[in-house]
C-alpha cells in the first residue's frame, strides 16, 4: 500500500481527484491533502508520503517550487496540470509522468503503476534532476532523457544529429558520441523535437536541421547529407515541405 497526498489549490478538483484515485487505485491510501506550495511543504514534512499527486500551477507558486524546498526528494511524484505549456515539454524531455486535468482513469492507473515500479532504483532521481535543470535552462540547452536496455542517459538535444526508426525502437545519432538505441517509437520523439528545429524527412528518419549540410537530387531518390557525413533519405511526399524549409532557413 502506497501512502499518498494530493496537492492542488482548487478544493473541488482536489476532491474529484481523490475520489478518482480511491475508485481506481486500491493500492493507494490518501493520508492528506493541501491547497498551496506552503501548506504542501508542511504536509509532506509531517506525513512523509510515498507518493505525491502534485498540481503544477498554484496560487503561491508551482509544484516545482514545492519540490525545490524539499530536496533531496524522498518520495515519488505524479504531476497534474491543466495546461499544455512549457511544463509539458519539460516532463516529456525528462521522461517524468504527468496527468492532464480532468484525470483519466486509465492514465492514472498506468502512472501509479510506473511510480510503484520505480521504488528502489535511482532512475526516477535522474529524471527529476533532469526536469529541474530543463526548467531553468534556455530552449537551446534542453536535455533529453534516453533509457537504453541497461542505462539511462541525459543528452543535449543540440548534440542529436538524427533519429532513425526500426519498428518500436529508435536509434539516436550524435555529433560527437556513440549512437544510442531506445525502445520508444520515433513518433513520440518527433512530437518533442520538431519545435527544436527537427524535421521528419521520411517515415523512418528525423533530422536536426542545425546539422544539415547539403541535398542531393537524383533519379533514384533524394538524399540529405548531414555535417557528419551521415546520409538520410527524403521521401517524395516530404520533398516540397523540406525545400520550403531550406528557403526560410
Amino acid at each position: 500500500m502506497l501512502r499518498a497526498v494530493v496537492i492542488d489549490d482548487i478544493e473541488r478538483i482536489r476532491k474529484e481527484n481523490i475520489a478518482i484515485i480511491k475508485s481506481n487505485c486500491p493500492n493507494i491510501s490518501i493520508i492528506g491533502q493541501a491547497e498551496s506550495v506552503e501548506s504542501g511543504v508542511k504536509l509532506i514534512k509531517l506525513t512523509s508520503p510515498d507518493l505525491v499527486f502534485l498540481d503544477v500551477e498554484m496560487s503561491d507558486g508551482t509544484g516545482f517550487d514545492l519540490l525545490q524546498k524539499l530536496k533531496p526528494i524522498q518520495f515519488k511524484v505524479i504531476f497534474i496540470t491543466g495546461y499544455e505549456d512549457f511544463a509539458i515539454r519539460a516532463f516529456r524531455f525528462s521522461a517524468i509522468d504527468y496527468l492532464l486535468k480532468p484525470l483519466d482513469a486509465v492514465e492514472l492507473v498506468d502512472a501509479v503503476k510506473k511510480a510503484q515500479e520505480s521504488f528502489g532504483n535511482e532512475v526516477f532521481d535522474t529524471k527529476l534532476n533532469n526536469l529541474f535543470a530543463n526548467i531553468e535552462r534556455p530552449k537551446n540547452l534542453q536535455k533529453l532523457i534516453l533509457k537504453t536496455a541497461d542505462k539511462i542517459y541525459s543528452v543535449n538535444i543540440q548534440d542529436i544529429v538524427s533519429c532513425e526508426a526500426d519498428k518500436n525502437y529508435t536509434t539516436f545519432n550524435f555529433i560527437n558520441a556513440p549512437k544510442l538505441i531506445v525502445s520508444t517509437n520515433l513518433k513520440e520523439y518527433e512530437t518533442m523535437l520538431v519545435p527544436y528545429n527537427f524535421f521528419r524527412t521520411h517515415k523512418s528518419h528525423l533530422v536536426n536541421m542545425a546539422y544539415f549540410d547539403h541535398f542531393i537530387k537524383s533519379d533514384g531518390g533524394n538524399t540529405i547529407v548531414m555535417q557528419n557525413k551521415l546520409t538520410v533519405p527524403l521521401s517524395v511526399r516530404k520533398k516540397e515541405e523540406f525545400l520550403l524549409l531550406l528557403e526560410n532557413m
